[in-house]
């Protein structure tokens, strides 16, 4: 008999995507107001409609497409006829997609809810959280699992009576945890308005049948000793951790970024779990500015191919050694480079002799190269195309943060103009999706014949919640590269 492939096996950020948890925009987007939007970790409010049916789709399309194309392939026009009113893209509907491959974790949650004692738990757990009355809690417990998933998620009842805030942010599947190699690393995240996001996707981790032959393999990280006792101001030693700030290079190589997100604290007891329980050999600690304008390491850099990287330039190796300013400049700005980025990489036979960045560039070029055994130049596509002020603008609505369907093809926002136009420079096909999705729908083209592309996502409302595709993914499964 055939052996199974395991359920979860992540070893490379662009290897052939396989399996992937999402969440689609529920109702709960519609409900942030200006007042709360920044509590809420959003930059503007989003018109609801526009991001489901004008954008989000799109992306339900193409993963489906390259995931699980039996669901959708000859079927689109039915599937968006007017009369079915998009029930294939509600999670809480009968006519939902429920893919194994493309996993909605509204879905998921609705399944864990069928059992009468998780219900109890966690209902107990979010009420707690959210302080709710004791009489909310029974009326909670009287809803069936499927309405209660979706309250618990948009924090509304089915009549439209608010019980508690939404967590807009759930859309952000990357942020709840990441799969490296065979192992689940859960968040533990920094901001209140993520807390029910976090508790929702530990009990989807520990409880769904999906995920049960990896039970002994999921990681939570503990609060540090003490830390109920430390200072407000002490935040460097609180233990937060957010998975856009987890990148898994190569099956031995990890990446973790210290960042808005991420403390010193959390990294340092991720690496030492990892290097305990043998899940790498090799971990890379990226330092950047704690900054709203970067949050995460994938806001500033993510993958391409083996070979190739798109990237904030101010990260560049001319940037951090100053390579286009006058003597004078680089003698009063060469001291502040400490504070813009630190790279420092430990390897699990040496703790000893860890390893020092100047640069971005460097610790990518070395990660083709060495870990990845590329011979040739090491490609760097840079936000904006490297010009100002494109660059910052463009790494803002998330130039730098695309999800690799399979390497060299990728997702982006078609906002970004200039960083567009460097993918072209250096080689890529550009396509919309709207083009795509009607040349696979007509079979011609396949997802296995498409290479070296950027596809381009319509954008105006996704941008504003300020993450990319890369942040709306969670992989479970590629292929090895």
């Amino acid at each position: 008999m055939r052996k199974q492939p395991p359920v979860i096996k992540v070893s490379s950020e662009v290897g052939r995507l396989r399996r992937l948890l999402v969440h689609s925009p529920d109702s709960g987007l519609g409900k942030v107001v200006p007042s709360k939007a920044q509590d809420w970790l959003f930059e503007d409010i989003v018109h609801l409609d526009t991001i489901r049916k004008k954008e989000y789709d799109f992306y339900t399309k193409l993963l489906l497409y390259f995931l699980d194309p039996s669901l959708i392939l000859g079927k689109l026009k039915s599937i968006d006829a007017e009369k079915n009113k998009r029930n294939f893209y509600k999670p809480g509907h009968e006519d939902f997609f429920k893919s194994d491959k493309v996993i909605e974790l509204q879905w998921l949650l609705a399944e864990i809810l069928e059992d009468l004692e998780i219900r109890l738990k966690l209902a107990a757990s979010v009420c707690a959280i959210e302080n709710c009355s004791y009489d909310t809690q029974k009326e909670l417990l009287d809803l069936d699992p499927v309405e209660l998933a979706k309250t618990f998620i948009t924090g509304t009842l089915e009549n439209g009576r608010m019980l508690f805030a939404p967590i807009p942010n759930f859309i952000f599947t990357r942020d709840i945890g990441i799969v490296i190699n065979e192992w689940v690393l859960l968040n533990k995240p920094a901001k209140k308005a993520r807390t029910r996001e976090a508790l929702l996707a530990k009990y989807i981790f520990f409880n769904h049948g999906i995920f049960r032959e990896y039970q002994k393999n999921i990681i939570e990280l503990n609060d540090g000793y003490h830390h109920f006792l430390l200072p407000k101001d002490s935040d460097d030693r609180k233990i937060t951790l957010e998975g856009g700030d987890v990148m898994v290079v190569t099956q031995d190589h990890l990446l973790i970024g210290v960042s808005e997100r991420t403390t010193m604290e959390a990294a340092h007891q991720a690496i030492q779990l990892l290097f305990e329980k043998a899940v790498v050999k090799k971990i890379t600690v990226i330092k950047i500015p704690k900054k709203r304008d970067y949050m995460h390491i994938d806001t500033v850099f993510t993958q391409v191919r083996r070979d190739a990287w798109v990237m904030l330039g101010v990260f560049s190796k001319k940037s951090m050694k100053h390579e286009n300013e006058d003597s004078i400049q680089r003698a009063m700005e060469g001291s502040k480079k400490d504070e813009k980025l630190k790279i420092v990489q430990f390897r699990k036979k040496d703790l000893e002799h860890p390893v020092y960045f100047d640069n971005l560039e460097d610790l990518l070029s070395e990660i083709s190269k060495t870990d990845l055994a590329c011979e040739g130049r090491v490609k760097f596509i840079y936000s904006g195309n490297n010009e100002f002020p494109f660059d910052a603008r463009e790494q803002w609505t998330d130039s730098c943060n695309l999800l690799a369907l399979k390497e060299g093809v990728v997702l982006g926002y078609d906002r970004n103009d200039k960083t567009i136009e460097a993918f072209r420079e250096n080689g890529f096909d550009v396509v919309h999706a709207h083009d795509l999705i009607e040349q696979l729908e007509n079979e011609t083209v396949t997802a296995e014949q498409i290479e070296n592309t950027l596809i381009l996502m319509p954008s105006a409302e996704l941008s504003r919640a300020r993450g990319g595709f890369h942040c709306m993914s969670m992989p479970l499964f590629r292929d090895d590269l």
